[in-house]
């Protein structure tokens, strides 16, 4: 598995769910064109570059672009890299018909070229002990009466966006905390919490 310190942005699920088999880094996406009118999803893109960093991966046709550019309008250069796939036609798997450009995105790419394209951006960082599905339960933020409340709470708290997934929620906080940072966290007042994420 290749480890990148940045997140890595792309476009949808399935280009997440590609690179997931051979990345070991936090993926996110933009859900299209969603990251256009979604105030949440920027206030934590932009908190997550400037975390971390992120590492741009869209297609490589007109809408991916489009996305690409409107993430560096609000987004400073020095907390973005760009990684592009070349222009392949053809059609993914999954679709009936190939894309308006005739080209493959993310998620067509062959395995080969996406391993060569991330492989430029790895890092020799060791990768920390990671949040899990168990943490969160353990911290009543999943698997309870009262978790969908508490991880919209917490969400809100650290600017990430409280619709998204429990599996969403582990891969942000561990993007954005450690492990140890989160154990912590989770002994103190929520107000001590919002504090700390807006400083």
């Amino acid at each position: 598995m290749i480890n990148i310190k940045e997140a890595i942005i792309v476009e949808g699920k399935y280009d997440k769910m590609r690179l997931e088999s051979i990345c070991s880094s936090p993926i996110f996406t933009t859900e299209g064109f969603r990251v256009f009118n979604d105030k949440e999803k920027r206030k934590f893109l932009k908190r997550l570059a400037k975390e971390r960093g992120i590492l741009i991966l869209t297609d490589s046709d007109r809408a991916g672009f489009m996305i690409r550019n409107h993430i560096k309008s609000f987004i400073d250069e020095g907390e973005i890299k760009q990684a592009y796939i070349p222009e392949v036609f053809g059609k993914e798997k999954r679709k009936t018909t190939g894309s308006k450009e005739g080209k493959l995105g993310v998620e067509g790419i062959s395995e080969e070229i996406l391993i060569e394209i991330l492989s430029k951006y790895a890092s020799d960082e060791i990768c920390k002990d990671k949040i899990t599905k168990t943490d969160l339960y353990d911290a009543h933020l999943y698997g309870g009466a009262q978790s969908a409340a508490a991880r919209a709470s917490l969400c809100r708290d650290l600017g990430i966006p409280t619709g998204i997934s429990t599996n969403a929620l582990v891969d942000a906080l561990n993007a954005l905390i450690t492990k140890e940072e989160f154990l912590c966290m989770m002994t103190l007042p929520p107000s001590f919490i919002k504090s700390t994420a807006t400083e």
